[in-house]
């Protein structure tokens, strides 16, 4: 007897249907998987072994086949435990074998049955409600599953005896309730910056536009500290944005306790970072982080410090809005529409063109410190703002300056005003100025 349950690969933030067959016969005792599996879809046979005998089910004196199809589809991941045992347990008749077919399961088993959380969830549950299918997945994931429709049917077990106990009608399990993430309302705020109206105005024209910003000034004048105050001016994300930034941190495991954010993301990622940190990749490939900053900021402090190659890697991500990292035998797209806000110094001393101070290395430092940036990627900065040094008249002037709240308030008129324009130019899927064609 054959068993079939669907299961999902990962292909970017796309949920590819997988077949697991599961056949029971006889022949030598064992368990083998085939279907192009990679290291931990491979140990998934002991995982499974175990987690059926903690449950009380011992495995056959048989030989039990598991294949993944399409067997030409590399198999990633350690959440296909629980869509095997599942199969196993239909082809053995512990439960219905007919219970299976209208659903997409997903979920890793420890070694005492329980289900242990897995990334990506939210895209499994999207792609199953768009088939007309219920999703069974961990506990911890059912949050996140939910918010992939209203009438999809989900099934988040804590345990592999709970499934089996749901499906022969002993035990009934209640639909997660989609949840958002608590969060503290005080980012930092404008209020905080003395000085510096030239600077503060760019960054309200950028957060307005969409625009690409790159500040330069010397050390201690306060690039920083208005590039982290640029979520506290930009609007919320959309319903189609916040799916689509919530399924990039699904797939790369970054969506704490299943739970949803409105926050736009600001990602800072350190000078050191590699290429495949940046743009995605690995022996498993992820999300980097450029796609982790879609419909966010990207803040690249250091500017001229991160390697060559990491800069340029950045090109097609700002032109496109896509990052595609390509591998022998296929390739994976991630989405990657993010405003970059970079900050420099004017020269590796960092002192260049302040009153009273001199180039320690001459002329030619700051020409060569800036050519370190090709002319390609700063083609793709729209903004650029000198940042001088704060005076101490500004630092002792007395009150506050115009905190977020208010300058929120005309980034969201802005950016509305442009939506309406380009839904008159036919540019709807553009927000904002950054994003229009002509």
């Amino acid at each position: 007897m054959v068993s079939h349950v669907r299961t999902v690969a990962f292909q970017g933030i796309e949920a590819v249907p997988v077949d697991v067959q599961v056949m029971v016969a006889p022949g030598k005792v064992g368990m083998q998987i085939v279907g192009l599996p990679d290291k931990a879809v491979a140990e998934s046979r002991e995982r499974v072994q175990a987690a059926l005998h903690a449950s009380g089910l011992s495995m056959p004196a048989k030989r039990v086949t598991v294949n993944l199809a399409p067997a030409d589809l590399p198999k990633e991941g350690s959440h296909y435990d629980l869509p095997i045992a599942l199969g196993l347990m239909a082809a053995l008749g512990a439960i219905p074998g007919d219970s299976l077919s209208g659903y997409v399961v997903l979920g890793e088993l420890s070694l005492d049955g329980t289900i242990a959380p897995v990334a990506g969830a939210l895209p499994a549950a999207i792609g199953a409600n768009a088939d007309g299918r219920g999703l069974i997945c961990p506990h911890q994931c059912g949050s996140e599953a939910a918010w992939a429709g209203a009438d999809i049917d989900i099934i988040a077990p804590r345990s592999l005896i709970a499934v089996a106990n749901h499906f022969r009608g002993t035990q009934v399990l209640s639909r997660p309730e989609p949840a958002i993430r608590e969060q503290a309302r005080n980012l930092p705020d404008l209020a905080d910056i003395k000085g510096q109206e030239s600077a503060r105005r760019a960054l309200e024209v950028a957060a307005a536009g969409g625009h690409n910003l790159l500040m330069v000034g010397p050390p201690g004048s306060g690039k920083s500290m208005l590039a982290q105050r640029l979520p506290s001016i930009l609007p919320p994300l959309t319903a189609s944005e916040l799916l689509e930034v919530s399924m990039v941190a699904s797939i790369a495991g970054v969506l704490a306790d299943g739970k949803l954010s409105d926050r736009r993301p600001f990602r800072a990622p350190h000078h050191s970072a590699s290429m495949a940190a940046m743009v995605g990749g690995g022996l498993r490939v992820k999300p980097g982080e450029v796609s982790l900053a879609h419909c966010g900021v990207l803040f690249l402090d250091e500017f001229p410090e991160f390697t060559p190659q990491v800069l340029d890697s950045l090109r097609q991500p700002l032109e496109s809005g896509e990052c595609m990292i390509a591998r022998a035998n296929h390739r994976v797209t991630y989405p990657a529409r993010f405003q970059l806000v970079a900050a420099m110094n004017p020269c590796r001393c960092g002192m260049a063109g302040e009153p009273g101070h001199r180039c320690a290395r001459g002329p030619r430092c700051q020409a060569d410190y800036q050519a370190r940036i090709s002319g390609p990627l700063m083609d793709r900065i729209d903004l650029r703002v000198e940042v001088p040094a704060v005076s101490a008249t500004d630092l002792i002037r007395p009150g506050q300056s115009e905190g977020s709240a208010a300058v929120a308030e005309r980034v969201a008129r802005a950016r509305h005003i442009q939506r309406e324009r380009a839904a008159e130019l036919g540019q709807t899927p553009a927000l904002t100025n950054a994003n229009l064609t002509n």
